[in-house]
């Protein structure tokens, strides 16, 4: 059984940084995309960072220039350093994996149990 264990949340003042980590754990053949997703008050489940198995990244506007998206194949951890904190930030932030496990045939999504992240003053 595989599990994402996120941590790194809590609450920062604007400007602050906070760096997200998400370690995945289990009988894992091999990972291919991870991300970090958001979800305000309110608001739908948006894509935050991804990033490839070869290590390219993509990020939402609104984040562009203050975070960056990283991972350790070795470790099977995937990072999220936020610089520059904004109150527009202030989400419950989810790690995501597509994982292929030593006896499965396609890619299987998990998800992390999610961790708050509060940007005010």
């Amino acid at each position: 059984q595989v599990q994402l264990v996120e941590s790194g949340g809590g609450l920062v003042q604007p400007g602050g940084s906070l760096r997200l980590s998400c370690a995945a754990s289990g009988s894992i053949f091999s990972i291919n995309n991870m991300g970090w997703y958001r979800q305000a008050p309110g608001k739908q489940r948006e894509l935050v960072a991804g990033i490839s198995s070869g290590g390219s990244t993509n990020y939402v506007d609104s984040v562009k220039g203050r975070f960056t998206i990283s991972r350790d194949n070795a470790k099977n951890t995937v990072y999220l350093q936020m610089n520059s904190l904004k109150p527009e930030d202030t989400a419950v932030y989810y790690c995501h994996a597509e994982i292929l496990f030593h006896t499965g045939t396609s890619w299987v999504d998990y998800w992390g149990q999610g961790t708050q992240v509060t940007v005010s003053s």
